[in-house]
């Protein structure tokens, strides 16, 4: 009896653990990247952004996105005005003007500067060698998000080179993420 309690819990577990992005930090991703690599996308947020919230709400909780994610990309959660120390491509970014305590807006952190992030939430998108491919700003539904997904992970953006064949791969993208 209690070994069948125990396996229940186990799987309950794992069936939990499954419905959540696995969300770990930048440094963590590119150390992943160099014994297993992969893509990654960076979801940019701040604790204030209405937006930021809506996506973690909506859009990180939908069933496809999170096993696609999951499945395709290191996933990465970056707070734009935090206090997390990012090593990349040799460079260590900080945020030394971070003020503790305060309320709303924050400075911003050095890494969202180097993106190039101006707005939040953004979704940044790095190939399997961590070069950084693009950023994605504002708030996307599972439907809209699946687009880039798709595009980046099968690596169809390399075939897009004018608005032209961006139209176009938008007009024939079919997607399939449910709502």
């Amino acid at each position: 009896m209690k070994k069948l309690i125990v396996l229940a819990l186990s799987l309950m577990a794992i069936a939990v653990q499954a419905q959540e992005i696995n969300w770990i930090t930048m440094d963590e991703a590119l150390a992943a990247q160099k014994k297993n690599p992969k893509k990654i996308v960076v979801d940019v947020y701040a604790d204030w952004c209405g937006p930021c919230k809506m996506m973690d709400r909506n859009t990180f909780t939908n069933k496809d996105v999170i096993q696609y994610i999951n499945k395709n990309f290191y996933a990465v959660k970056f707070d734009a005005e935090g206090t997390e120390e990012v090593n990349y491509q040799g460079k260590q970014f900080t945020n030394p003007g971070y003020r503790a305590g305060k309320r709303g807006r924050n400075s911003t952190h050095q890494f969202t500067r180097a993106l190039q992030v101006r707005g939040y939430p953004s979704m940044v998108y790095f190939d399997e060698k961590g070069a950084l491919i693009q950023a994605v700003p504002g708030y996307q539904a599972p439907q809209q998000l699946e687009l880039y997904l798709k595009m980046i992970a099968t690596d169809d953006y390399k075939e897009i080179t004018s608005a032209e064949s961006w139209q176009n791969y938008q007009k024939s993208f079919e997607g399939t993420f449910r709502k």
